[in-house]
């Protein structure tokens, strides 16, 4: 405690200097309390532009930055980049938000998770849509009733970033964009069993692309539920992304910009705005490192299972065969 009776900042070290981890360094530099302490990328001059727009230093890598004394780090790396980052900030003992997808490959998730169990450390993944109030209002109405049917699609365009429209780079629109609307199935249907999914075979137009530019999924729910999914990248623009869900008598569709209720009585519509669930997922990150708060709702082990069922369906596109969960499940 400070001699006023506050506690000491928070130093955060972020692994990634690109979009995603300007994001969180935006919010978290807004927090109370909380000082962005460093920096470091595979790029340099990205790493240098980072740390001169949010006033810190950008390190040479990540063993200097986790030398520099950190109570947590956030990992904000590309898909094919996990795994080195959070050995290491494992290894030091912090804390560790990790940005998904958390891997293209399940053994190192498994690993990772392993790791993170075995050294008890706090962890949290970047699957803000469950911090959304209408996720909180959804799962409120749901609640008790059987649910028969989820239907979810995230249709978009190519990010523009070089890596993204390669599979062994992204792992492809599936695992890369709509596993959001797969962990908040997950969230408010439960687990999924066996998926099967069709890729179109016809990659979008963007430079080298050998990912799909649709893809078409159907889920078989634990519960007894069934779902599809549907995923494209060949927009322009970002045309949809949410989830319906349907229980005897009631309908539900929820995205992060609001949530439509259908049920006897009508049609009823709540806005919602997606950058609260931006800055709750890290507010509740933060009160967690610090001891003040308990309200992570994807650590590292939960995030593994909506990683799996992503997994799970870009495997069953490519091989055109079902995929039972289990198959993907740890040993």
């Amino acid at each position: 405690m400070s001699k006023q009776g506050r506690m000491a900042a928070t130093r955060v070290g972020i692994i990634g200097a690109g979009g995603v981890a300007q994001r969180h360094a935006r919010v978290l530099s807004a927090l109370p309390d909380v000082q962005v302490a460093g920096v470091t990328d595979v790029v340099p001059e990205a790493a240098q532009r980072f740390a001169e727009e949010f006033s810190t230093r950008a390190l040479p890598d990540v063993a200097a930055l986790l030398e520099s004394g950190l109570d947590a780090a956030y990992v904000c790396v590309p898909p094919f980049a996990h795994g080195p980052a959070e050995r290491a900030v494992i290894a030091a003992g912090l804390p560790i938000f990790v940005e998904k997808p958390i891997s293209l490959d399940l053994d190192i998730a498994h690993e990772i998770g392993e790791l993170i169990a075995q050294r008890e450390i706090v962890s949290a993944v970047g699957h803000h849509w469950r911090y959304l109030a209408v996720v909180d209002q959804a799962r409120e109405l749901l609640a008790g009733r059987a649910i028969r049917l989820v239907t979810g699609a995230w249709l978009d365009k190519v990010p523009p970033v070089g890596w993204w429209p390669h599979k062994d780079r992204s792992g492809g629109p599936v695992v890369e964009q709509a596993a959001h609307v797969l962990d908040l199935a997950r969230y408010l249907a439960g687990e999924v069993s066996e998926v099967t999914a069709i890729g179109n075979g016809t990659p979008p137009d963007a430079d080298g692309a050998d990912i799909d530019g649709a893809t078409a999924a159907t889920l078989r729910f634990a519960s007894g539920a069934v779902g599809t999914l549907a995923a494209t990248c060949v927009l322009g623009w970002k045309e949809r992304a949410g989830l319906e869900v349907y229980a005897d008598g009631l309908a539900v569709a929820i995205s992060e910009t609001g949530l439509t209720i259908r049920d006897a009585d009508g049609v009823r519509e709540i806005e919602s705005d997606p950058e609260t669930a931006r800055v709750a997922v890290d507010r509740a990150f933060i009160a967690a490192v610090r001891g003040e708060g308990d309200d992570i709702r994807v650590p590292y082990a939960e995030a593994t299972r909506t990683h799996a069922l992503a997994l799970a369906v870009a495997r069953s596109a490519s091989s055109g065969r079902p995929v039972q969960l289990k198959e993907l499940a740890s040993a």
